[in-house]
């Protein structure tokens, strides 16, 4: 087996079940769940109509690289989306079945192992838990940069020695974050660049969640667009994006990876051998969803209608406040995360996800101990009957 298999934790969720051992909900109350960010809007039926008028591809092989259509659809919603003057969709496009595999996949085409020291890859802490296991199978070492309130959720670049910062090969963004909805500004993205020209590592953006916002005139910025904003190309800078929660479908597994033609033409040689070509059907109904903005807007609205009814229920007693973007709150809870979690589930049958699970220790502390991560997907109704019962459970206290 890969020895570095035994390196890899249990997801999250896996540590959740395991946590709900012997938990016995009260049955006075139904379950709540918003411990997990699957969106749960509906998907739009013009997206579900192109997906069956699609089917008449599954008789075909479908390409690695997509079909042109769909670049070409995806290189106009990126010069929609961010201002930019031109995208290839030729050379600065891939589709990718979902931001998470293409995480991975990325990670193992850029990290080299054989440079004669152990590849350094760096992320947020908190984190999207892919980030660790992919630099852990392709042979480096995770480094985790807490990102903290105190400090506005800021990278703390000084964290990292001269030595170390000469072994990153691969530097992980996810903005707006999960879990804590911090934008990055043009300054951090400078200060980024400037470090990743200095040390020649590749910016890897997570971006799935940059359609969840609540002002409709200012979009969080991308990091193609802050690259453009500052003068300068995409050299060794990608950016990932994805449907699932723009357009709420999370089973279509469809995103893309945009930026860098040099790096992207590595990447899709490696998924040529992946065996990672998307369906010929999701290509058809992910044309559609990325020429089509209005659903998008709803959706924005859903969410900020959550919003604004759940975080004055909350935030005197969670310690929390509206994040830049997402759909998660990230809150400080009056006890142990993991302690508050079990038994808000056995009190009120509310669920939520620990934030100490979303992070490791480093520099001494784990970032995320003592936070949940409130999802609210949920409809409505749902989420503000949550924030009810985490009230009457605290009020306990």
């Amino acid at each position: 087996m890969n020895p570095h298999l035994s390196k890899l934790q249990p997801y999250p969720f896996e540590k959740l079940r395991q946590l709900f051992t012997g938990v016995t909900p009260n049955p006075q109350y139904r379950e709540i769940r918003l411990s997990i960010g699957e969106p749960q809007h509906a998907t739009p039926a013009f997206i579900k109509d192109a997906l069956s008028a699609g089917l008449g591809g599954l008789a075909s092989y479908p390409s690695t690289l997509g079909s042109g259509e769909l670049r070409r659809s995806i290189a106009a919603w990126l010069q929609r989306r961010y201002g930019l003057p031109s995208i290839d969709a030729e050379t600065q496009v891939i589709p990718v079945n979902g931001s998470r595999e293409a995480l991975f996949a990325f990670t193992q085409t850029i990290v080299d192992a054989s440079r004669g020291y152990t590849p350094l890859v760096v992320s947020p802490n908190p984190f999207y838990q892919i980030y660790e296991g992919a630099a852990y199978l392709a042979g480096a070492e995770p480094r985790f940069l807490n990102t903290l309130p105190s400090n506005d959720y800021a990278f703390d670049f000084a964290t990292l020695s001269e030595t170390e910062w000469q072994r990153v090969q691969l530097f992980f963004v996810c903005s707006p974050g999960n879990p804590t909805g911090k934008v990055l500004g043009l300054d951090d993205w400078k200060q980024l660049f400037a470090l990743a020209d200095r040390y020649g590592f590749v910016i890897a953006s997570d971006e799935c969640y940059s359609e969840i916002f609540f002002d409709e005139t200012r979009p969080p910025l991308g990091c193609l667009q802050a690259a453009r904003l500052l003068g300068r190309g995409f050299e060794r800078l990608v950016m990932f994006s994805s449907l699932s929660k723009r357009s709420n479908v999370p089973g279509m597994r469809s995103g893309f990876v945009a930026g860098d033609a040099v790096t992207l033409r590595s990447f899709l040689l490696y998924r040529t051998y992946h065996g990672s070509a998307m369906s010929p059907a999701v290509q058809a109904a992910s044309v559609a969803a990325w020429n089509d903005e209005a659903h998008v807007v709803e959706n924005r609205r859903q969410y900020t209608e959550k919003f604004a009814a759940v975080t004055p229920l909350l935030s005197d007693v969670l310690a929390t406040a509206m994040p830049d973007a997402g759909f998660y709150l990230w809150a400080r809870a009056p006890f142990g995360d993991c302690d508050f979690a079990r038994s808000l589930l056995a009190d009120y049958n509310v669920i939520l996800l620990p934030g100490s699970y979303l992070a490791r220790t480093a520099q001494g502390i784990n970032p995320g101990a003592g936070y949940l991560r409130i999802a609210l997907v949920a409809p409505l109704t749902d989420c503000v009957e949550a924030a009810r019962r985490i009230r009457s459970f605290i009020a306990k206290f």
